[in-house]
């Protein structure tokens, strides 16, 4: 790995450092100060994207955990959002608990609703663990339309009351940015830690050879759950989130295609890495903008009878075909573009 001219790793704790000199902490510290000074200098409506983009990209390392690291593919990441959102709703309306608990609680019933699910992860993967992730997919919005209706509300939509602090409602874009955005930055902290540390790394070994890794006396049936249940918790953690974004929550938000996003932009971001995680979430949502307002101009090309198809059909054509590029030309994502600015930045101008 590459190290900034005259530092020497003589210990453990500064080989695996993440920031390793007080010019990377000054960059460190100046990037958080800006990232907070952005809704001083943005509209409502880019705020409003910029905090999809934040509670994005906490669902998708989750995913990122499962899939990426873990290697176990899953089908329905937006069924555990699903059941954070509605449990943290339910735990706030209800029983009358706080946001601040009721978040927490949430994600760990999720966390808890994971491990159910990924009880088959410990005899079938690959193709056959994607379809026992897609039973879960369909069954948990059965059970949450169907079971007690007069709580979940069935098919309407549940009204989420915004979190409040003493007299201070985070009912605003600018208020709620800073809850998503805080909440994104921590959830991309642990991930990045979560990577070097002893799960992270017999999540990998586990992703390599899951033979070799047992036979090498790592316990893939706790690690396994172990991943299913990190990768729900930041579901639940997201969907507490969205519940509070848009002030109201139905099944029909954390459908399937939902889930099949999810996975797009961690193969868009690239599989593994943190960094890929934040890259992938903010090309696909800001792609989903580009594409809502090029969509009528497409559809202006065709007849006024196929106008309306094209329109809706062109935001799932593009999301296919810009996946299907990096597939084929570069199947480890933004992230390792990413890596090769940085050395060629770092080379430049003697690259050879």
């Amino acid at each position: 790995m590459w190290r900034p001219c005259g530092v020497i790793d003589d210990t453990y704790e500064k080989d695996l450092a993440i920031i390793r000199t007080g010019t990377q902490w000054a960059w460190l510290a100046i990037g958080l100060i800006l990232l907070y000074l952005i809704p001083h200098v943005v509209s409502p409506v880019a705020l409003n994207t910029i905090n999809y983009i934040a509670i994005t990209i906490v669902a998708l390392h989750g995913v990122n955990i499962l899939t990426g690291m873990t290697g176990l593919i899953t089908l329905g990441h937006a069924s555990f959002m699903a059941v954070g959102a509605f449990c943290m709703t339910l735990l706030v309306v209800h029983w009358g608990w706080s946001f601040w608990l009721a978040a927490p609680m949430a994600a760990l019933l999720t966390g808890l609703m994971g491990i159910i699910v990924g009880l088959p992860s410990l005899r079938i993967k690959g193709f056959y663990l994607a379809m026992a992730t897609l039973a879960a997919q369909f069954i948990i919005p059965w059970l949450i339309v169907n079971v007690r209706p007069d709580l979940t509300g069935g098919t309407d939509t549940l009204n989420v009351p915004p979190p409040a602090i003493g007299g201070f409602l985070f009912s605003s874009q600018t208020s709620l940015f800073y809850l998503c955005i805080t909440v994104a930055v921590l959830a991309t902290c642990f991930s990045r830690n979560l990577l070097r540390s002893r799960f992270g790394r017999a999540f990998i070994a586990i992703r390599d050879n899951d033979l070799a890794a047992e036979i090498m006396g790592i316990a893939i049936v706790r690690y396994k759950l172990m991943s299913f249940f990190l990768c729900s918790v930041y579901a639940g953690l997201a969907g507490a989130l969205y519940a509070v974004w848009m002030r109201g929550i139905s099944v029909e938000h954390f459908d399937l295609n939902e889930s099949v996003w999810y996975l797009g932009m961690l193969i868009v971001g690239g599989m593994g890495s943190v960094p890929g995680v934040v890259f992938g979430a903010i090309l696909i949502r800001s792609m989903n903008i580009i594409v809502m307002y090029l969509g009528p101009f497409v559809g202006g090309f065709f007849p006024a009878a196929h106008a309306a198809a094209i329109e809706i059909g062109f935001g799932p054509v593009v999301f296919g075909l810009v996946v299907m590029g990096f597939l084929i030309f570069e199947p480890r994502g933004l992230a390792r573009i990413w890596e090769r600015f940085k050395a060629f930045y770092r080379l430049w101008p003697f690259s050879y």
